[in-house]
């Protein structure tokens, strides 16, 4: 499974410098996003890129129901594990990563992949023995 996280969503959405190997991996399949990673996704596509919450609302949901991505339910057993990544993670001048980061690694498990382009988080999936699908940020920079 590939676990997106918020920034390749809202890359995709946004037609961000991603958004092509975002597409490319959809139409792989096996995508799944966080629900945490989906509202931030949401949010930041609507709030900072002006885009309409029902165009957004469309897009995903042709996603989801078209199967090539899947909404990874957020329960008790996953808030306990991004609590304990952020904890053993976390430092504030080195590898910021917020609680939707860190609710992204806790959902992938050995074998799964994560798609980012944030230096931290690819640093915390890859100590947590995470693939890593680097993604360019809007700078084209991967980590």
């Amino acid at each position: 499974m590939i676990v997106l996280d918020a920034y390749a969503l809202i890359a995709f959405l946004g037609a961000e410098a991603a958004a092509a190997e975002v597409e490319a991996l959809l139409r792989r399949g096996d995508c799944a996003v966080s629900a945490v990673n989906l509202a931030e996704a949401i949010d930041v596509s609507c709030r900072v890129h002006a885009l309409e919450l029902d165009e957004v609302r469309n897009v995903v949901q042709t996603l989801t129901l078209g199967g090539q991505l899947r909404v990874l339910v957020t329960d008790e057993g996953s808030a306990w594990r991004a609590a304990a990544i952020r904890q053993s993670y976390y430092a504030r001048k080195t590898c910021e990563l917020s609680l939707a980061d860190c609710f992204l690694v806790a959902a992938a498990t050995t074998g799964d992949e994560v798609a980012t382009s944030d230096p931290p988080v690819a640093a915390t999936a890859r100590a947590e023995r995470l693939q890593v699908i680097a993604l360019p940020d809007s700078a084209g920079r991967r980590p």
